[in-house]
């Protein structure tokens, strides 16, 4: 008996050993930066954010950012926004019959380019989802490893896809390397990026958790919510796949954020993108 109380004493403090050894000196070096991949001005009605009603017949403005991570095995970009085309229109591009008008101020690909990347270089690209503003400049990404989703995928394939996913988009997908994923995935294999399955706005929708050595972890929300009021009271947009599994999906991610102590950085939300570091610094 005290042989087998002496081996688990060994394993304990091989295990306390190796996490302080995750969160000292020798934790990768990982940055996060923020991208500006465009914004969206809405004229009519925000009603589609919510089946209750709290914003039918208000206007306001969204974002709509991308987020590179380098790691030192590579790099992901999370998301890729609206199409850089949009940028060659001043004034904007109008969506829904001009309810919606869609800007992109600066490219993505200059962006990456002022950060010393070409798109050829970017390891992996993984999404969200496939909604138009998500998947806006994925086909630039040919020689990068795509993470897809696999309900994400089927849906898009489907003879009935989701509203706002346009096979177009993202049409290199059918050539690209691919990492297909069922679930959470950890990109590295070190569990400091993990994309989180949050079903519900899309049978396949996703977040990203990312551990950085000095900000702690940092929880990307995709669409899961849309605005800041959406996460507070669990408010579900009337164009979602599955109310009850975007509830579930809340819970979860909810659950996750207060026991990591996450940031959470709810992408589309204005505030949330101004509380980020001015590109081109980063957290890390």
């Amino acid at each position: 008996m005290a042989g087998k109380f002496t081996k688990l004493a060994g394993v304990i403090a091989l295990i306390g050993c190796a996490t302080v050894q995750a969160e000292g000196p020798n934790a990768p070096e990982i940055k996060l930066y923020t991208l500006d991949c465009g914004r969206f001005d809405f004229k009519g009605s925000m009603g589609l954010f919510s089946d209750t009603s709290e914003y039918d017949g208000q206007s306001g403005a969204l974002v709509d950012p991308c987020f590179l991570i380098q790691h030192p095995k590579g790099t992901l970009l999370w998301d890729t926004g609206l199409g850089d085309a949009i940028a060659a229109k001043p004034e904007g591009l109008p969506y829904l019959n001009g309810t919606i008008q869609l800007h992109v101020d600066k490219t993505l690909q200059s962006q990456l380019q002022a950060l010393g990347f070409k798109t050829d270089d970017i390891t992996y690209v993984a999404f969200s989802h496939f909604h138009a503003d998500h998947v806006g400049n994925a086909n630039l990404f040919t020689h990068s490893i795509w993470i897809i989703n696999k309900a994400e995928l089927a849906a898009a394939l489907s003879p009935s896809p989701p509203p706002a996913v346009d096979l177009a988009n993202f049409s290199s997908y059918a050539n690209v390397k691919k990492q297909m994923i069922d679930g959470d995935y950890d990109v590295f294999g070190d569990q400091s990026v993990r994309i989180l399955s949050m079903p519900g706005h899309t049978p396949g929708s996703q977040a990203l958790l990312v551990k950085l050595s000095h900000s702690g972890y940092v929880a990307l929300t995709g669409d899961l919510y849309h605005m800041r009021d959406n996460r507070r009271f669990k408010r579900v947009p009337p164009v979602n796949t599955e109310r009850a599994d975007t509830l579930a999906s809340m819970d979860r991610f909810e659950h996750i954020v207060t026991n990591l102590r996450a940031r959470v950085v709810i992408q589309h939300d204005p505030e949330d993108f101004r509380g980020m570091p001015k590109f081109p610094a980063f957290l890390d």
